[in-house]
């Protein structure tokens, strides 16, 4: 049962040491305790844990034009944030750790302002059919963070010229371009700033946990072990993984997200896997990664430890999808075998 309500500005807007803070914030919330957590990035294209960062991003763009690559530990897309976005996390123990309430504090504020806003699809909050939040979400232990994005006045040409999402994603969300799909709060409310929104954020998680909020205090912040995370989250291995394709690859898109997996064979066997999705199960897609190596390519066992997979590890219940995803990630596996097999014998 949540008894203390904490909330916390970042007095940055360096994206690694922001992620870092928010990890570890998770990390050390205590029994209890819910800690809101609000933050802005400058000029920065944040991708899903289990993306290809090459796909989702044009670096060489971001890059010239001052800006950061920055991966973040939950699922999902990638987004892009500078000081018209306003960040939200909320970090909690896992036995109090409530999607649905937690979205409840950004509607409840977003209303407050006149928004008419709704949650829709698996992980948005929208209005009149654009995108004002997207929502991720991860575990460390028994700790949980949910966190999203809130569009205040973007720089949408920035957004569209450093994104480049795949069209399949686009199409399935029913739009054309990034610009399309994007919802700005100022279309609502003209002259709304980033404080009267982070002050209505934290009067609705008041009203909606029925509890006063007090200011966390900053001392408790571990910033050893935050500067020691910020390294790594710097690093060309977190953020790039494997930059040079494998030779045989498969992909599909399904109402869960997209997956690609790309693999090399030796002897019958998979020898080396990279798995890339925007899913928001990331915690599996990456266990996913794990198991392939090392297996032997053929359909029916890697079905099979796939579904195994699916079955051994158990997941919150937003997270209910395990199934389905292991059902359409075999037919992917399926179909794609099938039609190596088809040529091979065609040779």
């Amino acid at each position: 049962m949540i008894r203390k309500l904490w909330q916390l500005d970042a007095e940055t807007t360096d994206p690694y040491r922001n992620i870092a803070a928010e990890k570890l914030l998770a990390a050390n919330v205590r029994p209890g305790e819910c800690i809101l957590y609000l933050w802005q990035n400058e000029n920065t294209v944040v991708i899903g844990r289990n993306q290809d960062a090459f796909r989702e991003c044009r670096i060489t763009e971001l890059e010239k034009d001052g800006g950061h690559l920055a991966r973040r530990f939950s699922g999902g897309g990638a987004v892009y944030h500078d000081l018209g976005n306003l960040n939200y996390s909320f970090l909690v123990r896992r036995p109090d750790y409530d999607v649905n309430r937690q979205m409840e504090v950004i509607l409840r504020a977003l209303r407050s302002l006149g928004v008419p806003a709704e949650k829709t699809g698996r992980n948005d909050l929208a209005a009149g059919g654009s995108k004002l939040s997207g929502n991720a979400f991860y575990y460390a232990g028994n700790c949980c963070c949910h966190h999203g994005t809130l569009l205040l006045d973007a720089d949408i040409e920035r957004m569209e010229r450093f994104l480049q999402p795949e069209p399949g994603k686009l199409a399935a969300n029913g739009v054309k371009s990034v610009r399309s799909r994007v919802g700005l709060l100022k279309n609502y409310v003209p002259e709304l700033t980033i404080a009267e929104i982070k002050d209505r954020i934290c009067r609705a998680f008041s009203e909606t946990f029925g509890l006063p909020v007090s200011d966390y205090p900053a001392e408790q912040l571990p910033e050893e072990e935050i500067s020691l995370l910020r390294q790594k989250l710097c690093s060309g291995e977190w953020l790039y993984g494997r930059k040079n394709p494998l030779s045989e690859s498969l992909e599909g898109r399904f109402p869960w997200g997209g997956i690609r997996i790309e693999y090399r064979t030796k002897n019958g066997k998979i020898a080396e896997a990279a798995v890339w999705s925007d899913a928001l199960d990331a915690d599996w897609i990456e266990s996913l990664g794990s198991l392939l190596p090392s297996q032997e390519a053929s359909e029916d066992n890697l079905c099979r430890q796939i579904r195994q997979l699916a079955a051994g590890r158990s997941a919150p219940d937003d997270f209910s999808l395990r199934e389905t995803m292991s059902r359409d990630i075999e037919n992917l596996i399926a179909k794609a075998l099938g039609e190596n097999n088809e040529r091979n014998e065609s040779l």
